[in-house]
């Protein structure tokens, strides 16, 4: 990140900012089994994530047409499970620093909008946030860039002077084809070495990469 200056701190949230490799597919195997479909395995439940959302994702599951009522199903399941989130190591440290600085800080996650509202509020996150963004509220799914380019337009950054923080090689693509600075969580559970510009090997490893914010 030699002479960017940056201005604005993205996070992708499922891996990243939360731990919720448990609790999202928990929720998802509940809901298929409240209607009637079969009991799925948390891996099998992952292979759908690139379907879309969750209306989609549970349609494919049991085989029937994409009803918005499906989603409001897994979203009130998510509610009832949400409380067991657990935040990652040293984040919450990280936003209320970067708060503290006056950074702009947002959210741009794979997630839906309403299941980012529930999780984020559960682990006690929302109120860092100016701006999150779910996946079903942008036309392309990572590694596009179109969630990073629509939280750095609500942030009113460029996005060439924001980081965006993920987990995953889809976060790296997506930052870099937003033109932003992909920086690699390395505690997340989706972590790809190969992939990444930068490595953080922790939330506070961040800061050290922030000396031109402000």
């Amino acid at each position: 990140m030699s002479g960017r200056d940056v201005r604005a701190v993205l996070w992708d949230m499922d891996g990243t900012l939360i731990d919720s490799s448990a609790i999202v597919p928990d929720a998802f195997v509940e809901t298929v089994l409240s209607l009637g479909g079969p009991r799925l395995t948390r891996d099998e439940v992952v292979a759908y994530y690139d379907a879309g959302a969750p209306h989609v994702m549970l349609g494919m599951m049991l085989d029937r047409e994409p009803d918005p009522v499906l989603g409001e199903r897994y979203h009130a399941t998510l509610a009832d499970v949400g409380s067991g989130v657990r935040v990652h190591d040293g984040v919450a440290e990280v936003l209320a620093e970067l708060h503290g600085r006056g950074v702009p800080m947002g959210v741009f996650t794979g997630n839906s909008a309403r299941a980012a509202s529930i999780l984020l509020e559960a682990a006690g996150l929302r109120g860092w946030f100016d701006a999150v963004v779910g996946g079903d509220e942008v036309e392309r799914p990572k590694p596009a860039p179109d969630g990073v380019l629509r939280v750095a337009q609500e942030l009113g950054v460029d996005p060439a002077r924001c980081v965006y923080v993920g987990d995953s090689p889809l976060d790296v693509g997506a930052a870099r084809d937003a033109g932003a600075v992909p920086l690699a969580a390395g505690w997340g559970h989706l972590f790809d070495a190969d992939r990444a510009v930068t490595v953080l090997a922790t939330p506070a490893d961040l800061l050290a990469h922030l000396t031109t914010v402000g």
